[in-house]
């Protein structure tokens, strides 16, 4: 499974380069904050949802420590689309948030 840091997912939001970020989280979870751009998916709906994103484009999935996101990841990949999971969640997550 490929990962990136926080801290790097942080550097690619700051730089304005147009990544696609999936929050997994729920949505009581994600209302205490998300990172800016974040697309909230909860990981219960994903397998439902997933015809929503393209499999040309890349995504990083997002969770508050990094295991949901890693399921997601996963089971994204499987499907054929080309993901990252973001270790540490948004517990590790030093950026601005929305």
């Amino acid at each position: 499974m490929k990962t990136m840091t926080t801290q790097q997912v942080q550097e690619l939001v700051e730089s304005k380069q147009a990544i696609h970020l999936i929050d997994v989280r729920e949505t009581d979870e994600v209302a205490a904050g998300k990172i800016p751009g974040a697309i909230n998916i909860p990981l219960g709906l994903l397998e439902f949802r997933m015809s929503e994103l393209d499999k040309a484009s890349e995504y990083i999935m997002v969770c508050r420590s990094g295991g949901r996101s890693g399921q997601a990841t996963r089971f994204l990949d499987n499907q054929g689309y080309t993901v990252t999971n973001m270790d540490g969640g948004m517990l590790d997550w030093n950026g601005q948030t929305n």
